[in-house]
């Protein structure tokens, strides 16, 4: 199952975080990690495989809208920061619609990601 991370600048450390958390989950075979650059960056600096797209603003939040609506995507878990203003949040915006056309499960807090991840044990 691939699942995206990203993560607005002011909520990488809280990504990281709830990665580290998480290990167990996503460190197993059948789970394939994808992210946004720096995000990605932040993920693999923590131990995790990451395969890295685009920065978000650079057009890596497209990157993995398109994943989601090729059916390569199966999980979103996007951490915004709804404090700050982004000059990208157009691409935001495609992402979540094109999530919600797709029904891929989409979080962007952490109280929902860890939902969706517990949803995982259940297999």
């Amino acid at each position: 199952m691939e699942i995206a991370i990203i993560a607005h600048d002011g909520k990488k450390a809280d990504m990281v975080q709830f990665l580290n958390k998480n290990k167990a989950i996503l460190l197993q075979e059948k789970i394939k990690l994808i992210a946004t650059g720096t995000t990605g960056s932040k993920a693999v600096n923590a131990g995790f495989k990451v395969k890295r797209l685009l920065s978000g603003p650079l057009g890596g939040d497209a990157q993995i809208a398109a994943r989601v609506a090729e059916g390569k995507t199966k999980m979103v878990l996007f951490f915004k920061d709804p404090l700050s203003s982004h000059p990208h949040e157009p691409d935001v915006n495609m992402l979540i619609r094109i999530c919600d056309v797709h029904n891929i499960p989409l979080a962007t807090n952490e109280a929902t990601a860890q939902l969706l991840l517990n949803g995982l044990l259940v297999d």
